[in-house]
């Protein structure tokens, strides 16, 4: 079973309790095979076989992905737990419980061989600040957002920072090793996978074999822009910042996939104490003032980060990583140097299905 004890897992079938105290699971259970409510660990079972099953989708001739929140076994899928929706906290309970929440799991997080991924922002200073021993990753194009980013609060943080320098022959080389890694082509994925991946290699040839991420936190807290408002928003369907929020949440087993696979071609195990049931569970109950407005997003998790990081470092805004890294600027030049122009359809997914040709 990754993630947790079988036991847990088991109570958790037995009382329905979609957050029972851990930081996500998946593999087999008394015959069924499970994954937590938020799908924080991968698993595949073969398309026909449900006794073949891995956490690793290329173990499996023809895999097929357990959904979230499911027990599968060769009657179907069953789906064991939702996403709660627990009552909205009054804002001064909600703010003090998501700084409980995010300093517990940050604080358990056992530190040996471990590194942390850091663009400079409150996610991943939060976690930084709770191994104040483990080195620091950025990666990113020469002059990128990030590298600059966190290049200045590492300095503010009083942190050893390493630089992972972005080339076109590192992207070049690693697009069909993580397109075979993740089982997708589709650009927007490979550009956010990209990033992690390459810092996760060099984090391996560096030693450590664990990565601590933030990832998450824009998802439980309101990072993104278009849950500010989102009765005028067409990209989501909700009405109100609560439900946007939610309907956010929603796409994280997706993502949390494409970025374990990743990681783990790469050689490192992820670490992500911002997805720990304690700080999904506080997150759930801030109220929309708590979560974003138009003058500013993550609020709650901002004020949970007084007195814990530099101003600078609270407040610092954050750029999506394809787009902080330069990694989507730099595959789109080099598709268009391929001669995959931007006139075509799909231009840079193009360029990523001819070097997995090559």
């Amino acid at each position: 079973m990754d993630g947790a004890a079988l036991e847990v897992v088991r109570d958790a079938l037995d009382t329905g309790d979609p957050l029972p105290g851990t930081g996500g699971f998946a593999g087999e259970v008394d015959g069924r095979l499970v994954r937590d409510v938020l799908g924080r660990y991968p698993l595949f079972s073969e398309r026909g076989d449900e006794t073949r099953w891995s956490t690793d989708r290329t173990d499996l001739d023809d895999p097929v992905r357990v959904p979230p929140g499911v027990a599968r076994d060769a009657r179907g899928d069953e789906v064991v737990w939702s996403l709660p929706e627990p009552p909205v906290s009054p804002p001064d309970e909600a703010v003090d419980a998501v700084r409980d929440a995010v300093s517990t799991s940050v604080r358990d997080v056992d530190s040996e061989n471990l590194v942390v991924a850091f663009s400079g922002g409150v996610d991943s200073g939060l976690v930084a600040a709770g191994v104040p021993d483990a080195p620091l990753y950025v990666a990113g194009f020469e002059g990128s957002h990030d590298v600059a980013a966190a290049t200045a609060a590492a300095d503010a943080m009083d942190r050893e920072l390493r630089v992972v320098e972005l080339t076109h022959d590192a992207l070049r080389q690693a697009v069909p090793e993580l397109v075979s890694a993740i089982g997708r082509d589709n650009p927007m994925d490979i550009q956010i996978a990209l990033p992690l991946y390459l810092t996760a290699k060099q984090v391996s040839e560096d030693g450590y074999d664990r990565l601590a991420v933030g990832q998450g936190a824009d998802e439980l807290f309101g990072g993104y822009s278009k849950v500010v408002a989102p009765a005028t928003d067409h990209r989501v369907e909700a009405d109100t910042v609560r439900g946007a929020t939610r309907e956010v949440v929603a796409t994280l087993p997706d993502q949390l996939e494409r970025d374990v696979l990743a990681l783990r071609a790469a050689g490192v195990e992820p670490v992500a104490p911002l997805l720990h049931d304690r700080v999904v569970d506080a997150a759930l109950r801030l109220p929309a003032e708590l979560l974003a407005t138009e003058d500013e997003r993550k609020i709650a998790l901002r004020r949970a980060a007084d007195g814990v990081l530099p101003d600078s470092v609270t407040s610092a805004d954050k750029k999506a990583v394809q787009y902080g890294t330069y990694a989507a600027r730099e595959l789109d030049r080099l598709a268009r140097q391929a001669g995959f122009k931007r006139r075509m359809d799909d231009h840079v997914g193009q360029y990523i299905r001819s070097l997995c040709e090559e």
